[in-house]
């Protein structure tokens, strides 16, 4: 059984989709640990319901990010994971701290990236009139929303679409795209290679874009 460390900040609806998945597949792996930097964190109840460790490291109380991280690291190691799973976790991470878990540490970005990396892609995709927005899977490297990409997945944007609405569809396809990227990984199925990621999605001799679309 592989150890999967959740981080979240807010509500962890991708959380409770990975949990949840885990739980209906009987994944060979458990959800070892919930781990946020804010105490009022909804998703760390949702987590203690199902009977899952929680912890909090408050990154205001550390004075530097690099303090924080070093925190954050520790209480992590202390759940032995195979796997860190980034899911809607705010804060920028520090290259010591990617660096001590390359290759296994794994976050949901709300775009087609390599498109409007940071925050308010929903707003960007509207803003510069795109057919279509997304969400990418991708392996956390120091750079921010660079690492190597998994999985895609893309909504169409729609006629009178607000940044409210096309998050709220484009939501419901990061529940199915994030668990399914994750069980990939604790499958063992996913090869990097030269910035590449290979896996049931995209066979290695394929040149086509790790992408999956809905």
């Amino acid at each position: 059984m592989k150890n999967i460390v959740i981080l979240i900040s807010g509500r962890g609806s991708n959380m409770e989709a990975v949990v949840r998945a885990a739980e209906a597949e009987q994944w060979p792996a458990r959800i070892a640990a919930v781990i946020s930097n804010r105490a009022d964190a909804k998703g760390l109840e949702f987590a203690a319901a199902r009977g899952i460790p929680t912890a909090v490291v408050p990154n205001k109380e550390y004075p530097t990010r690099e303090a924080f991280d070093a925190a954050l690291q520790a209480v992590i190691d202390r759940f032995a994971p195979d796997l860190v799973v980034l899911a809607g976790f705010m804060r920028i991470l520090t290259p010591g701290f990617v660096e001590h878990y390359s290759g296994r540490m794994l976050n949901i970005h709300p775009s087609l990236l390599p498109l409007f990396p940071g925050l308010h892609t929903h707003e960007a995709a509207l803003a510069a009139g795109h057919a279509e927005h997304g969400a990418t899977v991708h392996f956390v490297t120091a750079e921010l929303d660079h690492g190597p990409m998994v999985d895609q997945v893309s909504v169409p944007v729609l006629p009178g679409d607000t940044a409210d609405t096309l998050a709220q569809r484009l939501l419901v396809q990061e529940h199915v795209l994030y668990p399914r990227a994750i069980r990939w990984f604790i499958e063992d199925k996913l090869i990097v290679e030269n910035g590449q990621v290979y896996g049931p999605h995209r066979p290695r001799d394929s040149a086509a874009p790790a992408t999956s679309a809905n």
